[in-house]
């Protein structure tokens, strides 16, 4: 399954686009995965399973936008290899929002781990 945006989310967001309907937008929160999350965000969590807060998104454009602060774990609880993130609308629970792909290779247990400012981009196609 490729990553994406929630199915959920996306229909919520639909339905506000074209039915005139509402859309609650998230401040979302980063949980790590040593595998793709698959279609509910819930598979392949890594042990160090505390969610972060992505912070502030810079202003999107052209269809896309990126963190603009820098996402930080500090003395991480296990070694593992972090391949993707999802994100969440609380720091447990909550809605499922989305989930990608990371470039971030092998950590040690108690070593800190960030996603730097820019290193995480949502976006949505747009017409060319």
């Amino acid at each position: 399954m490729a990553d994406n945006i929630a199915t959920g989310v996306a229909n919520s967001f639909l339905s506000a686009l074209v039915n005139n309907g509402s859309f609650t937008g998230y401040s979302p929160y980063v949980q790590l995965h040593t595998g793709s999350p698959g279609a509910a965000g819930t598979a392949n969590v890594a042990g160090n399973n505390v969610r972060q807060a992505a912070g502030t998104f810079n202003t999107p454009a052209g269809g896309s936008t990126s963190n603009s602060v820098a996402v930080n774990w500090t003395s991480v609880s296990t070694s593992e290899t972090y391949s993707h993130v999802s994100l969440w609308s609380a720091t447990s629970g909550g809605t499922f929002i989305a989930s990608g792909s990371i470039t971030a290779g092998a950590i040690l247990a108690g070593q800190n781990f960030q996603i730097p400012a820019g290193g995480m981009t949502v976006s949505l196609p747009v017409a060319s």
